[in-house]
């Protein structure tokens, strides 16, 4: 097997990128002075000198103006002589403008990252290492496996910030056709699997389709790469065995034999094709305007769990670079925006998931009024507990992510041999690692 080219040239890229973000970090020296580790209390400035810190967003702007601004005024209200620079930039921009600035010595202060970025910054030594500022309390109040998604070798490197999951979407009317109860729904996969199959064998419709990736491995409970990510590891009996399994579904018509992208699962589901759809909240709004008689007959009901009985989650983080001037207010200033608070105002307006565990107290996630809406955003919620972000954590997390995709895709779409195709693209990660050392 082969590196795909643009994958490998934006790997290269990130790879460069990362050298010279470090080299510009300088290792650990922060210049501007030294913060007071386990203090995130209400910071003033020192002796009186005004600190400005700079904030970067990703995408936030203008839609989210109003929120933002009342919450920085909030803030600065509070902390006087700090004042706060809002930035926005594409997801696409922040990365380099991150590289620039860190360069050039205009290092911003806290900085919005997802979860695979910050990882990678982090293992570079590139982010302030946040659990040497923040009280035990602070750290709990985030979901457990959210936050940990965050930490390396002892170190948390981000702030968990707004995230997502994934809930089960079930055609009510399939479902009871084929004798199964709607009201006690599949716990975990291999239940899961059992009602597709009975469904199939009542109604000849298929249970699901799923799309081809990396994060099949991770949902049953097979790392990706080693503790040190330094060689594969997911080239094991208990991968063997997964797939197998899979290919035997598609066998049985259990599961569509296919490789769906997330518009094909949207077309089998609202065609009756499929009795069952996994996806986030967002896939409401597609089935809602192409089947609106589907829509109707469509309950969203919690993930069920494969064998590392998580469900994976995608955050959005906060981070405070090595090289930020005011690294004490930053801390702050990033606790304070991801505090259960805020983080529940925030959910509010922008229809997303906290990551902090008070906020889904709050009646906006536990009340529903019996839409599907508020079906999945309870369901979602409720899912938190067992939620984590899988992350590869390397630069070239995305050719990784690719071959393995191309590996099942060669088993399940083409009938080659499991063990043969694990070997090749096991030697084909190892060899994209090695690029990156």
């Amino acid at each position: 097997m082969t590196t795909n080219r643009k994958g490998f040239t934006v790997s290269l890229l990130l790879v460069v990128m990362m050298s010279m973000l470090l080299a510009a970090c300088g290792g650990n020296d922060n210049t501007a002075g030294t913060p007071s580790p386990g203090s995130t209390g209400e910071t003033g400035t020192e002796a009186g000198k005004p600190v400005t810190l700079e904030f970067w967003t990703i995408a936030l702007q203008p839609t989210f103006n109003d929120y933002f601004n009342e919450l920085i005024a909030k803030y600065e209200s509070s902390h006087p002589g700090v004042k706060v620079e809002w930035k926005d930039y594409p997801y696409d921009a922040i990365s380099q403008r991150l590289l620039t600035s860190t360069a050039s010595g205009k290092s911003p202060d806290v900085v919005n990252l997802n979860t695979e970025f910050a990882s990678q910054l982090g293992s570079k030594g590139a982010l302030l290492n946040l659990s040497e500022y923040l009280t035990d309390e602070e750290a709990k109040s985030y979901f457990e496996g959210i936050y940990n998604s965050t930490v390396l070798d002892g170190k948390a490197y981000a702030l968990p910030w707004y995230t997502g999951t994934e809930v089960l979407f079930m055609n009510t009317k399939l479902v009871k056709e084929a004798g199964l109860d709607p009201a006690n729904p599949p716990q975990t996969r291999e239940e899961l699997v059992e009602w597709a199959r009975q469904v199939h064998e009542k109604t000849g419709v298929a249970g699901y389709a799923q799309q081809l990736v990396s994060k099949l491995f991770p949902i049953d409970g097979i790392p990706i790469l080693n503790e040190d990510k330094t060689a594969a590891a997911f080239n094991t009996p208990e991968a063997e065995a997964m797939i197998a399994q899979m290919r035997d579904l598609m066998a049985e018509g259990v599961v569509l034999k296919e490789d769906a992208e997330f518009s094909k699962q949207i077309q089998y589901f609202s065609g009756e094709q499929v009795a069952f759809q996994l996806s986030g909240p967002t896939f409401i709004n597609f089935i809602k305007k192409s089947a609106p008689d589907v829509y109707k007959n469509t309950i969203a009901v919690t993930l069920p769990t494969g064998k590392a009985n998580l469900r994976l989650s995608n955050s959005m983080d906060l981070v405070v670079p090595q090289k930020s001037k005011n690294p004490e207010q930053a801390v702050e200033f990033a606790a304070f925006i991801t505090n259960a608070e805020n983080q529940t105002a925030f959910s509010k307006v922008a229809n997303t998931l906290p990551s902090s565990k008070a906020s889904i107290e709050d009646p906006f996630f536990t009340q529903s009024d019996g839409s599907l809406e508020a079906e999945a955003k309870v369901a979602s919620s409720q899912s938190l507990d067992k939620a984590t972000d899988y992350m590869v954590g390397v630069p070239n997390a995305g050719d990784i992510n690719s071959a393995l995709a191309r590996g099942l895709q060669e088993i399940l779409m083409n009938g080659a041999d499991i063990k043969e195709t694990l070997n090749a693209v096991e030697k084909e990660v190892n060899q994209i690692l090695n690029q990156d050392s």
